[in-house]
This record gives C-alpha cells, structure tokens and sequence, in this order.
C-alpha cells in the first residue's frame, strides 16, 4: 500500500455514495481522515468546502494535493492508489468492463430509484410535515421494482455478486443505494431471496464496515420508528 499523507475524505453517511467509500476505506484499511459535511445543515454549500467541489456535493477525496470528486471515480481511485486487492477493481480487461458496465448503469437505475423511495417516504415528510405522498410512492416503488428485476437478471444471473465471484466497487455502490430505504422502515429486499443473499455476501465479505457505515441511516430508522 502507497506510503504518504493520511487521505482526507469529505463525507455525510446519511448519503449512500459516501457510505460506499468509507466501507473501502475501513475495510481496506487505508489510512485516511474523515471530515463530516452535515448535509442538513447545509455544509456543502459554504465558501470553504465550495473551493473543494463547485458542485457542493459529498463524497470528496483529497489526496494530497489531488481532489477528486465522484464516489464512482474516488473508489476506482483508491484501489488503483493502494494497490488494492485485484477483485475491487480488476485489472484484467474483460472483468474491470464488467465493473465498469453496472456503474455505467448505476446512476439512472439503482441509485435513481432507491433514492426516490428514500426520498418520497422519509425526506420530503420530515421536511414538509406534510402525509407521504402514497400515489408517487407506489410509482417510485414500481420503478424500483423493475430495477430489482434488472439485477437479477442480468448481473446476478452470472454470479455471487454483481460482477464476479468476489465483492467489488459496483457491489459497495448498489448495496448501499438499496440499504436507503431501511431509514423509512422499509426492506426492500425481503421479498427478493436472490439479492437478500447477494446483500449478505456483500456484508459478510466487508465485515463491521458495514455496520458502522450504515450507523447513521439505522438511527433515522429507529428514531422514526419510536415516533410511530
């Protein structure tokens, strides 16, 4: 593992991509610092952390001098910076593609629509006080639905996890996107056996990374829950 400085990381664990890269940072154990950017209370949008990403957006890395935004770019980052073990991020060509072809697909399909759901039953309420909308909710979670069906299908019709036989970068991305909606109370995984085993395998394959990361997001599930 490359020698040097501590990597300093921006993060909010509320946010999913910011869990996926501290669970690679812990679980690799990569000497690093965490500064908390509290989204909620607008952190992201100071003069200071503006400097460190225009786009006011967490996850940041510094490294450095080097900054890089960009969950999907900081995690192919630092396995490539720390010579990571090869099954994050593969070197041979065939197998990183794969990697490479579920992040591609990622942003518009996982990540788009379980945050919706996130953002239908739990955010938008809490900030409006106002009833969860059942109508986009039931929508929102038909889209997902569909999306669930993708990842069957298609990435773990061929394997353990998403893109081989061993945890990667894409598996730490969709896992975390599809452990958001637990911060509402909801599973939606409890139906599926085939992506609740893939969820094990993910979790068993990082250790109390995952636990830890996820800290955040099962206080807001509890404290929800205590209120209901």
């Amino acid at each position: 593992m490359a020698a040097g400085r501590l990597v300093e990381v921006y993060l909010d664990l509320m946010s999913q991509p910011c869990r996926a890269v501290h669970i690679l940072l812990t679980c690799t154990k990569i000497p690093h610092r965490v500064h908390t950017v509290a989204l909620r209370k607008g952190e992201h949008r100071t003069p200071e952390f503006m400097k460190l990403n225009p786009m006011q957006k967490v996850p940041v890395l510094v490294d450095n001098d080097f900054v890089l935004t960009e969950s999907d770019a900081i995690l192919k980052y630092l396995v490539t910076k720390y010579n990571l073990a090869d099954h994050w991020y593969p070197r041979q060509p065939e197998r990183r593609a794969r990697v490479d072809e579920y992040t591609a697909w990622h942003h518009t399909h996982t990540r788009l629509h379980a945050a919706k759901v996130f953002i239908l039953e739990v955010l938008l309420p809490a900030q409006s006080g106002s009833q969860v909308d059942q109508v986009r909710l039931n929508r929102a979670l038909s889209d997902l639905d569909q999306t669930l069906d993708k990842l069957e299908s298609m990435f773990l019709r061929r394997s353990s996890f998403l893109c081989g036989d061993d945890v990667s970068v894409a598996d730490l991305l969709a896992v975390c996107e599809l452990m958001q909606p637990i911060g509402g109370g909801r599973d939606v995984l409890k139906d599926r056996p085939l992506l609740q085993r893939w969820r094990s395998c993910v979790q068993a394959a990082v250790g109390e990374s995952f636990d830890v990361a996820h800290s955040v997001l099962y206080g807001v599930r509890d404290r929800r829950k205590a209120k209901l």
